[in-house]
């Protein structure tokens, strides 16, 4: 298979790190901006950009795809019903994107508390003060709550226990670069389940 160039690899997780670091260095914003989409009870999708914070080439299923979020959410309460995600990442100054879906577990240990805990003070505060997705009166009302919060919480709030990381552990990646005359090169890397090996094809664009 003539996987070269910008495709070239053995592990689609370094392969993803490599791009996105890639990124890093063009893309004007956000280069770790992912669209997240999940699905509610009766399967309607919801689709919305979180900042994807790790990429995991190591452990268990060799390797995920690390966020952080309110679990009381909107996508962490369906996330937690289904177990399951997808989500893009597009980068228009490299006209490249990378497609991701997997299985979704909690991150909720050390590693949530070192991630939070790094976080600027402003933002610990905001996620102690709103009640993510859920109805809100006024601005005033949700400034009012994160001042409350800071003379509460004090300036080192923890990690609140509604507030964590989900890690996607994909059984599907797909690569795709922009090729003239919208002859793009697609690869999906496929497997059955976390613990299988990778099957890596060619796609029509």
């Amino acid at each position: 298979m003539d996987r070269t160039g910008i495709f070239a690899g053995s592990d689609p997780f370094a392969l993803a790190q490599a791009w996105l670091t890639e990124a890093e260095a063009s893309e004007p914003n956000d280069p770790n901006a992912i669209a997240l989409a999940t699905v509610d009870a009766q399967g309607l999708p919801n689709v919305r950009m979180v900042l994807l914070k790790e990429i995991e080439t190591e452990g268990e299923g060799g390797g995920a795809f690390v966020f952080y979020t309110n679990y009381t959410s909107k996508k962490g309460q369906e996330i937690e019903a289904s177990g399951k995600a997808a989500f893009v990442l597009h980068w228009k100054s490299l006209r490249r994107q990378i497609r991701v879906r997997g299985h979704v577990t909690r991150e909720e240990g050390p590693q949530a508390d070192a991630y939070f805990a790094s976080r600027s003070l402003k933002s610990r505060i905001g996620a102690w003060a709103s009640q993510q997705s859920q109805p809100l009166s006024s601005r005033e009302a949700l400034m009012a709550e994160a001042a409350k919060v800071g003379l509460t919480k004090g300036t080192n709030p923890p990690r609140p226990p509604f507030w964590g990381g989900f890690r996607i552990r994909p059984v599907e990646i797909e690569f795709w670069a922009d090729g003239a005359f919208r002859l793009h090169d697609r690869f999906r890397w496929h497997r059955e389940g976390v613990a299988n090996d990778w099957t890596v094809t060619r796609l029509n664009p």
